[in-house]
């Protein structure tokens, strides 16, 4: 009957109404948020962005230009280290292999040729975030005294640092020179050691005096430094210049004055020679001789002595790295460059047999693509975010993060992240809030670019997943960050 009907459409209509306003009042204060956000003078020339989804449900909650292309910074390791885990699994390891050519003679442990260390693309060789504080050897001194155990006395020959399992160059081609001599700059070799980076260690006086430097850690051959650095302001504003393969470095700016042994970190000039380098100094220091200088099979290369270069090797030892899921832990906990580069890099090899640049961001882009994200608008350029070339939108973070919250590997990927309140670079955010100790998210931050892309747990207790961006505000890094705080808090806050 009308009458039934009628009844019938206002029930529709009441429950219409009561979801719409439901849902309106989860939102209005993160809208309003968005609001004044739109309304701020120090954003009027800047581009932002954000989108929030339910990991339950394909749409978002909550956007705003969530199409545009922005700059990530390192947000940009949340699409390399999700992939990582996804395409080779949290209990992945790298390894590292000892090998050797000619002839070993077990009687005397005379070994008639060369020492091969075969760099298996591990970030982790001697790494600082895995070392042992209680274990004072380093791990080449490890590896001599394991071949030192097999009855290897004297080493007719030379230590060769094989990298090869990556292309030579170390640098994404838009990485800048400001970056690429710094610690944050290290690129990703083949045979990675001791994190690519030494420590500049300098003493200061009274304000516009020159430095000096005390100490060079670990000591690299034939590091050539030119200080120029002077005494002033509060911070670490000294940047190291230098290309890879080179030894010259050019210090240049400021540190705080009055002091000693502060310390600034470069990126190593060779890697897998400074490893080579490393084990020959070990092996000699256990009364193990070797005849010929340390090499790489990159420099044997160039030197046209690709002759000397024995296919035909014999493995002595095989060193794993820890599981995949402790090393993307540590990669955005800290924030990590050198790590995301590796693993970039070496899904490349996975999939084409080295590990190059100009292959290994389309792997990821595809890969991605092949998920199900919308990938308009996303321009992959390195794994860490360090290049201002790379861009992607917000949608595709979010699709990203919501994507992997339903990946067998999501648990290893969501502890990864810094905890707000509580840890890395969110540890200072959101505190006394919903958000405090609730929120995950890993935070980028580069010259006028900066955003968060993470999970939160709403009031319901529902997942959410969100990336919020912003570049080229007029304020300082700081003030971006509280006014992106808001937000954060106001994505918690949700019903």
């Amino acid at each position: 009957s009308l009458a039934t009907f009628s009844k019938h459409l206002f029930i529709f209509s009441f429950f219409c109404f009561s979801f719409f306003q439901l849902h309106s009042q989860s939102t209005t204060k993160l809208n309003a948020v968005i609001e004044n956000l739109k309304k701020d003078n120090a954003l009027k020339h800047a581009s932002w962005s954000i989108c929030v989804m339910n990991t339950k449900k394909d749409s978002a909650i909550v956007e705003y230009n969530s199409t545009i292309s922005l700059v990530p910074a390192s947000t940009m390791k949340i699409v390399t280290t999700g992939a990582a885990l996804s395409i080779l699994g949290s209990d992945f390891k790298f390894e590292t292999k000892i090998q050797y050519d000619g002839i070993l003679d077990t009687i005397t442990g005379l070994l008639k040729g060369n020492l091969y260390i075969i760099g298996g693309g591990d970030p982790t060789l001697e790494s600082e975030y895995f070392k042992d504080k209680k274990d004072s050897l380093t791990t080449t001194e490890k590896w001599a005294a394991i071949l030192k155990s097999k009855g290897i006395k004297k080493i007719d020959g030379a230590i060769i640092g094989d990298e090869s399992i990556f292309e030579d160059n170390m640098i994404p081609s838009q990485w800048i020179w400001g970056d690429m001599g710094n610690y944050f700059g290290a690129g990703a070799c083949g045979l990675t050691y001791h994190d690519n980076k030494y420590t500049l260690h300098f003493k200061s006086g009274t304000i516009g005096t020159k430095t000096s430097i005390n100490k060079i850690l670990p000591d690299v051959t034939d590091l050539q430094v030119i200080n120029t650095v002077t005494s002033g302001g509060k911070d670490d504003n000294a940047f190291i210049y230098g290309s890879p393969y080179s030894n010259y470095r050019l210090v240049q700016g400021t540190i705080p004055a009055n002091k000693n042994n502060y310390e600034v970190d470069g990126s190593i000039p060779d890697p897998a020679l400074f490893c080579a380098q490393s084990m020959e100094k070990s092996l000699k220091a256990i009364g193990i001789a070797v005849s010929k200088k340390a090499t790489t099979v990159r420099a044997l290369k160039e030197a046209t002595e690709s002759s000397e270069i024995n296919i035909n090797k014999q493995t002595l030892y095989t060193h794993y790295s820890p599981p995949l899921e402790k090393i993307v832990y540590w990669t955005n906990l800290k924030s990590i460059n050198l790590y995301a580069e590796h693993l970039l890099k070496y899904i490349s090899y996975k999939k084409t047999g080295i590990g190059k640049e100009t292959d290994r961001t389309e792997i990821i882009s595809n890969y991605w693509k092949d998920q199900g994200v919308d990938v308009s608008g996303f321009f992959m350029n390195d794994g860490c975010g360090l290049a201002r070339a790379n861009v992607i939108t917000t949608k595709t973070e979010t699709q990203i993060l919501r994507l992997m919250s339903k990946d067998k590997n999501f648990n290893a990927f969501y502890n990864s992240f810094p905890i707000a309140g509580k840890s890395g670079s969110l540890g200072s955010l959101c505190e006394g809030t919903y958000a405090e100790n609730n929120m995950r998210a890993k935070s980028g931050y580069i010259t006028r670019a900066r955003g968060y892309a993470g999970y939160v747990k709403n009031k319901k207790g529902e997942l959410l997943c969100f990336s919020v961006l912003a570049n080229n505000y007029e304020c300082t890094p700081t003030e971006m960050k509280l006014k992106l705080e808001k937000l954060l808090i106001a994505i918690a806050e949700t019903e």
